[in-house]
């Protein structure tokens, strides 16, 4: 019997500039440990056409939109509706994605003003491991144009970004001053990136480029999520904090 590909499902993974290595990642994260690439490819050929309720959840908290727009029906608690059930269990380790802040607000579309948690994975030569960086950082927006500075309180290094929009797609530079104390005495390194909105605006993912110390070009993913449209004094007071 021929099957009908998730094209839903699909379409709003590439759109967060996501494998399916990295899907099936993020869901590992959102706690559902059982997602593999695999899964994530049974699902979007068709083969399996009902997520088990635990990967159903996980998949809205990691995309940030409810199950019915993913090309799948209502999932109900218990039990498979439908379709083929489930049943992988193959753990994989690929490149995590993190969910947006499900407390964030709707925003209005094209304003991206706010404080957003920034944070982006880089490979380490040196110590052979992977690490993620966080900020909390202010987004001003003029027209076409948005800046983001982190908040000096949210990490002991700096990151800004400098950007263009068009449409719901980010592209510019970024720069970091990497801490005094830490393992890169102060280094500053830069590069380029590009991000993509998701439909809600609360979140822009995507991947960065970069040169390492033997000027070979890496690269990385990096996002932003919003964490309060708010830039009065009073809320960036409140983040300036290392992010939890």
């Amino acid at each position: 019997m021929r099957t009908t590909p998730n094209t839903a499902l699909r379409a709003a993974r590439t759109a967060r500039i996501m494998s399916q290595d990295d899907l099936a990642r993020a869901l590992r994260e959102a706690g559902c440990v059982s997602a593999t690439k695999r899964l994530v490819q049974r699902w979007e050929s068709g083969t399996t056409t009902q997520p088990r309720p635990s990967h159903a959840r996980a998949l809205e908290r990691v995309m940030g939109l409810p199950i019915e727009t993913l090309g799948f029906g209502t999932v109900r608690a218990g039990r498979e509706v439908g379709g083929a059930i489930d049943r992988s269990h193959e753990v994989e380790s690929e490149i995590s994605a993190v969910a947006p802040n499900p407390a964030a607000p709707t925003r209005t579309v094209g304003d991206y003003s706010g404080v957003w948690l920034s944070r982006y994975e880089y490979y380490s030569s040196g110590r052979d491991s992977s690490f993620t960086v966080a900020h909390y950082a202010v987004i001003l927006q003029h027209g076409t144009q948005v800046t983001v500075r982190s908040l000096p309180g949210s990490s002991p290094s700096t990151i800004e970004l400098d950007l263009t929009l068009d449409g719901p797609v980010a592209t510019g530079t970024w720069a970091e001053r990497t801490a005094v104390e830490g393992y890169y005495r102060g280094a500053r390194y830069h590069g380029a990136l590009q991000l993509l909105a998701d439909p809600t605006g609360n979140r822009l993912a995507g991947k960065w480029l970069g040169f390492g110390k033997d000027f070979e070009i890496n690269s990385g993913p990096w996002e932003l999520v919003l964490q309060s449209p708010s830039t009065s004094k009073a809320t960036l007071d409140t983040y300036q904090r290392p992010p939890v």
